[in-house]
């Protein structure tokens, strides 16, 4: 019995940590916030962000400062945003240098062999960082937070981005 070769018609990536790393720039932009509201956030406190929405990150973080219960659902939602506006910040300053080793040669392979390529991120800021990195023009769909109503470790990210390809 002879080996064929495998023809993939789609891949489907996430962002952060496959493409990219930009967790440095959320614990910045979370140190920030916690310093303005003053206490110190520590990696080791990050940690516990990882994966976890932006709202769960904002209760964790005032939870580790002693200050949970104390702002208002619109606060926190003011607070959330003065974090992500840092963290964009810094992400506007990245470019190609900031992929990740073979990233981009990885997705120029693909689309040369003519696979479709999606990205299935929860970040709401994926564009952004596609776009500033270069390598937005090298998928076929992109899939962000925006578009998700289920949180990873739920695979709907993943599955709306392989439907984007036509492959489910």
């Amino acid at each position: 019995m002879g080996c064929g070769t495998v023809r993939y018609r789609g891949a489907v990536f996430d962002l952060d940590g496959v493409l990219v790393d930009t967790s440095k720039f959320h614990y910045l932009a979370w140190k920030e916030l916690a310093e303005k509201l003053g206490f110190e956030f520590t990696p080791g406190q990050n940690e516990r962000l990882k994966g976890v929405s932006r709202m769960e990150s904002l209760d964790l973080l005032l939870r580790a400062g002693g200050l949970q219960g104390r702002f208002s659902q619109r606060e926190k939602e003011r607070l959330a945003a003065w974090k992500n506006r840092r963290y964009v910040e810094r992400v506007r300053r990245m470019d190609a240098s900031d992929l990740l080793d073979g990233a981009e040669d990885l997705l120029r392979t693909l689309r040369g062999a003519g696979v479709k390529t999606a990205l299935g991120s929860a970040s709401k800021n994926a564009p952004l960082v596609l776009r500033v990195t270069g390598i937005l023009p090298l998928f076929d769909a992109v899939v962000d937070g925006n578009r998700i109503t289920r949180a990873k470790p739920d695979p709907q990210v993943f599955l709306l981005g392989a439907a984007a390809l036509g492959l489910a």
